[in-house]
């Protein structure tokens, strides 16, 4: 079980659009598992238009911004409700609408939430793009872990694995343990991949000298990804857990062997107060181009 309490809920942001609605539900499951409420948040980013008048002026923008609003939490509740009606009848959902830019009101969200649930692309979104802003920035700044969800929920399976990338940093390590923690949750097998490549051995193995073969290099990188695995293993005994090593690009060895998995869970050691920047190039990579949910985790400041 999770080491985090009922009273930290699970967060979704809900703009109207199916993508955030998609992620509702897979956060509604979520929260099921966790037997943790689920909080459905819409953020209205609509300053006041109406200017200064003697007469009676009909409802602002922001009032009519608003009452979408409501509409949208309003089908969303209903949404995810009978999602997991089978599972979680009793699900507490609860709706709150906003003021604000739907990061910053998500992101602060995050401060008080065992996990912040994001659609890939909201209404406002340009249709050739893979991921929206509004994801980019709250997964690269919440303080809890980040669930982009691409497509419809409920495409997996319940023996697909939870994959997990490993590269031994400390930001990695937490992943690790968000990982083993879900697939505990969802009784699911984990995949750990460390993926490597000449230019990682360099900068991580500067002291070895370059004519080893790569054999060599494959096993100093299996001890390296079992230490990394042993803690979490014999914390979660019940995780049937496999480690690869992969000689390849992080990015497109997670993508590989993510193809068919529950959950693609990496750490994030991004840095910048811009949108993106909070963001490493692995992470980035996954949110534009998986079409699994992927997990971010960060470290907390």
């Amino acid at each position: 079980m999770a080491d985090t309490t009922a009273a930290h809920p699970i967060v979704a942001g809900i703009d109207g659009s199916t993508s955030a609605l998609n992620a509702a539900k897979w956060a509604a499951r979520e929260a099921a598992l966790r037997e943790t409420s689920l909080l459905l948040v819409h953020a209205c980013d609509a300053p006041a238009v109406n200017p200064r008048s003697p007469v009676s002026l009909p409802r602002n923008y922001a009032d009519a911004l608003r009452e979408y609003g409501d509409d949208w939490l309003r089908d969303a509740h209903t949404a995810v409700t009978a999602a997991v009606s089978d599972v979680a009848p009793d699900l507490e959902v609860h709706t709150a609408v906003e003021d604000g830019h739907p990061a910053e009101v998500l992101i602060n969200a995050a401060a008080s939430a065992q996990l912040v649930v994001l659609g890939s692309r909201g209404l406002g979104g340009f249709s050739s793009l893979l991921i929206g802003s509004v994801a980019v920035a709250v997964a690269g700044h919440a303080p809890c872990p980040v669930v982009v969800v691409r497509g419809e929920e409920g495409r997996s399976t319940a023996r697909d694995p939870v994959v997990v990338g490993v590269d031994g940093s400390v930001p990695g390590d937490r992943a690790l343990g968000f990982a083993f923690e879900v697939a505990a949750l969802r009784d699911a097998p984990l995949v750990a991949v460390r993926a490597w490549t000449y230019a990682t051995i360099e900068t991580g193995w500067p002291a070895v000298p370059m004519e080893i073969s790569d054999d060599d290099i494959a096993g100093n990188e299996r001890r390296l990804l079992d230490q990394c695995l042993a803690p979490w293993q014999e914390k979660y005994p019940e995780v049937s857990a496999e480690g690869r090593v992969v000689r390849g690009r992080p990015v497109r060895t997670l993508l590989a062997e993510g193809a068919h998995a529950q959950l693609i869970v990496v750490g994030s050691r991004g840095r910048g107060a811009l949108a993106g920047l909070g963001l490493g190039s692995v992470s980035q990579g996954l949110l534009h181009h998986a079409d699994r949910p992927v997990a971010i985790v960060r470290v907390r400041p």
